[in-house]
């Protein structure tokens, strides 16, 4: 088998096709944005994934979404794009 092969978790019934962006070549250098959907104990988890990227060189920007409840703003979202070269999300459960 040639390839990714990439499951979308959402309940759509056709998903959108979207292209994988290309991965960054190193992380030193790079601003991650690291987006806290506000469950519980995230921000610890956070810490510790803050505290690895800035061991390997990359600067790091925290972010926020409201509630887990909702997906996150429109604005956050551009905000995180433009400022951040790669984002991660802390999941829960």
């Amino acid at each position: 088998m040639s390839g990714i092969l990439l499951l979308d978790p959402t309940a759509e019934v056709n998903p959108a096709e979207r292209q994988l962006l290309p991965r960054l070549k190193s992380l030193a250098g790079a601003t991650v944005g690291l987006l806290d959907i506000s469950k519980p104990r995230g921000k610890e988890f956070l810490d510790e994934v803050e505290q690895q990227l800035t061991d390997q060189g990359a600067a790091v920007k925290r972010y926020n979404k409201p509630t887990f409840t909702r997906i996150a703003p429109l604005e956050l979202n551009q905000k995180i794009s433009t400022e951040c070269d790669a984002v991660i999300e802390a999941l829960a459960d």
